[in-house]
């Protein structure tokens, strides 16, 4: 069952960029292990016709299908840190491409140690004796901007867990003035290129000679969306100045409070902690993924939602799209 949360986008003017935002789809909300209704972790981000697969656990292949959103586009990927959990379905991944679906390259964007094991992977076994019909491009990623497009940023910063190199990441659209159609309408702007340029932040000259600056015709600045996903992660203390003001986090729940020493001990998180968080940031929207097969559903969203009433556990095939209020 797919829970939507569409709002409606609304166009000002023919020539304005539409309100932007990111649409995201859980193919896999399991923790360590698949349960039988919870793959292993990923997902996808979806901004207008770019998109990005955040971790790859095993089976995540089937999922595609199942969810419907295909294999077109999908080549880059986003790893969040190299546990096995997190990168099996690579494997599986690379042979679907290599078999049923074109793509001209293939991305893997990831810390130093988890692409090292990926590289063993998928060289060490899938492509053994072989060679990629397309290619592959490791990016090793450390903190900082590593990819910027039109009018998106992901950047990347760290966490802790067990182990080095793992990371989040922060997806974003750019600011922007919006276009007021009411004001170019009183100014006596045609339709056409006039007002394409205008959008575009440059002066036009009109066809009766008059010069129009882009302050006129241009609201008040207004901020892109912002999404920020973390996969596995230990503390999160030093995380609230990423993830303050954000439009959506997405997040790990591995574990109840009333697990709290053994969440600590092995680095993840409790719904509890994790809904503190996005209090503590003021974010606005709160998925949790990552649930462990040894808790209730009900009892994880009753303990998040305690601290963060909005909080939502994803669950498989769950579509949610994240827009700035603005």
């Amino acid at each position: 069952m797919k829970r939507v949360d569409f709002s409606a986008v609304k166009l000002n003017s023919s020539f304005e960029r539409s309100t932007l935002l990111f649409e995201i789809i859980f193919l896999g909300t399991s923790a360590s292990a698949p349960s039988a209704r919870r793959n292993l972790p990923s997902l996808v981000v979806k901004h207008e016709d770019q998109r990005y697969l955040v971790d790859c656990g095993e089976g995540t292949q089937r999922q595609i299908l199942q969810s419907g959103i295909g294999f077109k586009k999908l080549n880059r990927i986003l790893i969040t840190h190299g546990h096995l959990d997190h990168i099996l379905g690579l494997a599986g991944l690379l042979s679907t491409y290599m078999r049923w679906e074109t793509i001209e390259s293939l991305e893997i964007y990831g810390g130093r140690n988890a692409l090292d094991r990926i590289r063993d992977l998928l060289y060490g076994v899938v492509l053994r004796g072989t060679s990629a019909p397309m290619p592959i491009q490791f990016v090793p990623v450390s903190s900082g901007v590593i990819i910027e497009e039109n009018d998106l940023t992901v950047t990347a910063f760290n966490v802790q867990h067990r182990g080095p190199d793992c990371l989040g990441f922060v997806f974003e659209e750019k600011g922007r003035r919006p276009f007021l159609p009411e004001m170019a309408e009183a100014l006596g702007i045609p339709p056409g290129p006039w007002r394409r340029d205008l959008v575009d932040g440059k002066p036009v000259t009109l066809p009766d000679g008059r010069t129009v600056e882009p302050a006129e015709v241009l609201g008040e600045f207004k901020p892109g969306t912002r999404l920020v996903v973390i996969g596995d992660v230990g503390e999160v203390d030093s995380l609230v100045d990423v993830c303050r003001g954000a439009d959506a986090l997405v997040i790990e729940s591995t574990y109840l409070d009333e697990e709290e020493e053994m969440a600590r001990q092995f680095s993840h998180m409790t719904a509890k902690r994790s809904a503190e968080l996005a209090s503590k940031a003021g974010v606005r929207a709160l998925y949790l993924t990552h649930i462990s097969r040894r808790y209730r559903e009900k009892d994880v969203i009753t303990e998040a939602q305690s601290v963060f009433p909005g909080a939502v556990v994803a669950r498989d095939f769950d579509m949610f799209q994240v827009k700035h209020p603005d």
